[in-house]
């Protein structure tokens, strides 16, 4: 069984309430399907009901199990929007907006859900930017103030690698935070251990700060940044096993850590990777992804107090049923960092 097939098995145990808001979509669609078959969440899809039923009757697939629900007619629709006026009219919306905005942008529905305890997370992006989708999570499920920062991460797994945990890694951030100062890097350190950590009761943490120096090989502002955010995060997280600055090597690979930082109980070993910045991370998840053959699920969101999963616009069945066994596996767990 591989990691990502073993965090389908703790979400089916969790049986979480999900929420996927882009009925309109098929392959969200015919995900809501296979998890409900597979029993890995409890799914709520919003869209035209009749119009997802025929496209299920074309396709062959069977909805047993998915609660389809017409936003409109959501019985706590009003307090949905109600809600949505409350928490953004200081920023001048009125009523008739909010009302537009919750059915216009679902994501933003569903996040409102979420954070009315109506789902335990929620999952989208086939039809939404990255940008949609992290604002409705910062807008409406608030955000996790011993973390600090929204951010994302990337759960990736390699086949037949030896590095990380076997090939499996947290990759973060690579999709929100173009250039993240030392603060931020350390909220995202934590939230990325935590995940890992969250999906996984037999594997601890070894987070790598990544820079193109390592142990003061080179100079520059980047490599001051990182080295700025370890000792923020031995504050915020005492008990993460973390180390850094680290070139990409010294992270992975034992005889160069060996070389270059003996001692360190995360160089050589790390499964966790933080990059200094959006171009680094997002580059390096896409390389792997495409040239390694990576699985990767993601952008996951991190810093924010209920689950919540972004998705490629160029996503697959498979990716939409990843995220949401991530986000299923993710409800309910409490912060263990430091505030």
């Amino acid at each position: 069984m591989t990691r990502i097939e073993s965090i389908w098995e703790r979400a089916k145990k969790k049986q979480a309430r999900i929420v996927l808001p882009e009925g309109n979509d098929l392959r969200v669609v015919e995900a809501a399907c296979v998890i409900s078959a597979e029993k890995i969440a409890a799914i709520t899809l919003l869209g035209d009901p009749g119009a997802i039923e025929a496209g299920c009757r074309k396709n062959g697939w069977k909805l047993d199990g998915v609660n389809v629900v017409d936003p409109v007619k959501h019985p706590r629709y009003e307090e949905i929007v109600q809600t949505c006026y409350e928490l953004r009219k200081h920023k001048g919306i009125t009523p008739d907006d909010a009302r537009k905005l919750v059915l216009e942008k679902p994501v933003y529905y569903a996040s409102l859900m979420t954070r009315l305890d109506l789902a335990d997370g929620f999952v989208g992006g086939a039809c939404h930017t990255t940008a949609d989708v992290a604002k409705a999570a910062l807008y409406f499920t608030r955000l996790d103030r011993s973390i600090g920062v929204l951010s994302s991460c990337f759960v990736i797994e390699l086949e037949n690698c030896p590095f990380g945990e076997n090939g499996f890694f947290i990759f973060g951030d690579c999709g929100v935070i173009p250039d993240p100062s030392s603060n931020q890097l350390a909220g995202i350190a934590v939230a990325c251990g935590q995940l890992l950590e969250t999906l996984f009761d037999d594997i601890k943490a070894r987070v790598a700060l990544l820079s193109y120096s390592t142990k003061g090989s080179a100079e520059g502002p980047s490599i001051d940044k990182v080295r700025k955010a370890l000792p923020l995060i031995q504050e915020k997280a005492p008990g993460l096993m973390i180390d850094g600055e680290l070139q990409g090597d010294a992270a992975l690979i034992p005889e160069v850590a060996a070389i270059k930082c003996k001692g360190s109980s995360v160089a050589g070993r790390a499964n966790v990777l933080i990059f200094p910045n959006l171009d680094a991370g997002n580059i390096c998840y896409k390389l792997i992804q495409r040239l390694g053959k990576a699985r990767v699920i993601g952008p996951i969101l991190l810093g924010v107090m209920k689950p919540a999963s972004d998705l490629s616009r160029g996503c697959g069945v498979e990716e939409v049923v990843d995220a949401v066994a991530v986000t299923a596996v993710r409800a309910g767990k409490a912060s263990t960092a430091k505030s």
